[in-house]
C-alpha cells in the first residue's frame, strides 16, 4: 500500500493499531541509531573537549597523591637547575621523592565507574611522574619510576585508553578550576592549578591553549551538523547552501585561532618558555632515540619501547585534529595530491599526527574516528569548492604562523646558551636541548621538518579548478 504522505500513513495506522504502537513505530522510523551524538564521546555542547565543570578531587583514600601534587610546585626544582633558589630546594625535593617511593601501591577500582575521577587521577599521577623524573639530578642512565606512581598510572591510563604520561589533556583540559563557579566555562573565568615552573609564562600558555579549545567549540558545531546530514541531502540546494555558509564560517573561526596564537607573543616569554617550562613536559623520548629513557617499576614491559611516553604537546589537541579530519589533511602522504611532497616533507615524521591520537583520552579518539570528512562531498559539488578552499587556506595560514612561533620559542633557543639566571648544569642542559642536532619537541620529534610537512600537507588539500 502506497500513501501520498506520512500523515496519510499515520491516519491509517491509527485506525488499525493501538496509538502507543503507532508512536513506537514512528519513533523507530525517524530516530537513527547511527546519529552522531558528541556527548557519547565526552564532547560537551558548550565546552567541547573540556569537561563541563572542574574535575572533583579524589576520594580520601588517595589523599597522599593529592597532597604531594599540591605541594610539589613549591618544593621541587628542575634537576639540572643550579640556581641559588633551586639549590635551596634540594633537601625538600629529596624528601618529596623519598616519600613518594614509600607509598603503598593503591588499588584504583573504586575510581573505575566515574570518568571524572579517572581523569583527575590521570592528571594527578602524570604530574607526579613528571615532578619526580625532572627534579632528579641529570643522568645518562635509565630513570626508575617508583611503582607507587607507575602501577596506578598505567592502570588508570588503560581505563581511559590513553598514554601513561603527561599529556595535553592533563595540562590544559583537566588542570583548572572556575574563578566564579556561578559563571560558565570561559577563559576569563578559569584558573590553572598545577604550574610546574611557577611562571606566569606557563599559566599564560595554558590559558592561550584553552582559548583555542573553547573557540574550537564553534568548529565542532559545524562538524557535528555535517555528520548528521543524510547522504540523500547532498543534492538539496538548501542543504548545500547551508554547508557552503558553514565552510565560510569555519574559515573565519580558523582565522580567529591564528589571532589567538598571535596574542601569545604578548604573554608567553620565549626564554622562560624554553628554559623553565618545556623541560617539565618532556617525555622519556625527548632526548632522542639513543637515550635509555624511563622504566616503570612493577609494570611488565614498563619502558619506552612498550609504553607511549612522549610527554605533553599541543600537537595532542583533539580540536585541531578534528579540523584536520574534517578537511581531510593528509599528513601521512597516503593520497596523491599536488604539488608533490618535497624531500624534507618525505623525511619528516609522517606518523607523528596519528601517533598523537594515542595521547588523547580514548573517548576523544573515538570521536575523531567517527568524524567524516567534508572533502568527498565538496569534490562532487563545485559550488562548495571556494568555501572549502577558504577554510584550507585559513588553516595553512595558521600553520605558517605556527612555524614562525616555534622558530622563536624553540628552534632559535635550542642551539643557544641558557641565560645566567637559569644556571643550568653544563653536563646535561635542559630537556629537549640539542646543541649538536636538530631542535626536538617534548616527545623527541624533529620540529622544523615536522611543522613544514604539516603546512605543506595542508596546502595540498586545496581543490584544483
Amino acid at each position: 500500500m502506497i500513501f501520498p504522505s506520512p500523515i496519510h500513513a499515520l491516519n491509517w495506522l491509527s485506525s488499525t493499531v493501538d496509538s502507543s504502537q503507532v508512536l513506537a513505530i514512528f519513533s523507530k522510523l525517524f530516530t537513527s541509531d547511527d546519529a552522531f551524538r558528541p556527548d557519547e564521546f565526552d564532547v560537551d555542547a558548550k565546552s567541547g573537549f573540556f569537561p563541563p565543570a572542574p574535575l572533583p578531587k579524589l576520594p580520601d583514600e588517595f589523599a597522599e597523591w593529592e597532597a604531594a601534587f599540591a605541594a610539589a610546585p613549591g618544593i621541587l626544582a628542575l634537576g639540572e637547575d643550579k640556581s641559588e633558589e633551586a639549590l635551596s630546594k634540594r633537601s625538600d625535593g629529596a624528601w618529596w621523592r623519598s616519600n613518594a617511593r614509600s607509598w603503598p601501591v593503591k588499588d584504583i577500582d573504586i575510581l573505575c565507574g566515574d570518568i571524572r575521577l579517572l581523569q583527575r587521577a590521570h592528571m594527578v599521577l602524570a604530574s607526579l611522574l613528571h615532578f619526580y623524573v625532572h627534579s632528579l639530578p641529570p643522568t645518562d642512565s635509565a630513570i626508575i619510576v617508583p611503582k607507587s606512581i607507575a602501577i596506578p598510572l598505567v592502570k588508570v591510563s588503560r581505563e581511559l585508553s590513553m598514554a601513561p604520561v603527561l599529556t595535553f589533556a592533563d595540562t590544559v583540559l583537566w588542570n583548572w578550576e572556575l574563578i566564579d563557579p556561578s559563571l560558565p566555562v570561559r577563559v576569563d573565568n578559569m584558573r590553572y592549578l598545577n604550574i610546574f615552573s611557577g611562571t606566569e609564562t606557563e599559566r599564560a600558555f595554558y590559558l592561550a591553549s584553552a582559548a583555542v579549545e573553547l573557540k574550537g567549540v564553534e568548529m565542532l558545531d559545524i562538524f557535528n551538523r555535517f555528520q548528521n546530514l543524510p547522504a540523500s541531502s547532498y543534492t538539496d540546494a538548501h542543504v548545500m547552501a547551508q554547508l557552503a555558509k558553514d565552510l565560510g564560517q569555519l574559515a573565519s573561526i580558523v582565522n580567529e585561532l591564528t589571532q589567538i596564537f598571535q596574542s601569545m607573543r604578548e604573554t608567553v616569554d620565549p626564554t622562560d618558555f624554553y628554559w623553565a617550562v618545556r623541560p617539565w613536559w618532556a617525555g622519556a623520548t625527548s632526548k632522542g632515540p639513543n637515550h635509555p629513557g624511563w622504566i616503570f617499576e612493577g609494570v611488565p614491559n614498563g619502558d619506552s619501547a612498550h609504553l607511549d611516553l612522549g610527554g605533553a604537546s599541543a600537537g595532542q589537541s583533539s580540536v585541531m585534529h578534528a579540523l584536520d579530519v574534517f578537511l581531510d589533511i593528509d599528513h601521512r602522504l597516503a593520497t596523491k595530491r599536488k604539488p608533490a611532497p618535497s624531500e624534507p616533507n618525505r623525511r619528516a615524521d609522517l606518523g607523528f599526527m596519528q601517533r598523537m591520537w594515542r595521547y588523547m583520552p580514548g573517548k576523544h579518539r573515538e570521536y575523531l574516528t567517527r568524524l567524516r570528512s567534508v572533502r568527498p562531498v565538496v569534490e562532487r559539488a563545485p559550488s562548495l569548492r571556494d568555501s572549502y578552499n577558504a577554510a584550507v587556506r585559513a588553516l595553512k595560514t595558521l600553520r605558517d604562523f605556527h612555524i614562525r612561533i616555534v622558530a622563536i620559542y624553540v628552534v632559535t633557543k635550542a642551539g643557544s646558551t641558557p641565560p645566567a639566571r637559569f644556571a643550568l648544569d653544563e653536563h646535561e642542559g635542559t630537556e629537549g636541548t640539542q646543541k649538536n642536532g636538530p631542535a626536538r619537541g617534548t616527545g623527541g620529534s624533529e620540529v622544523s621538518n615536522l611543522l613544514k610537512a604539516g603546512r605543506d600537507a595542508t596546502q595540498r588539500a586545496l581543490l584544483q579548478e
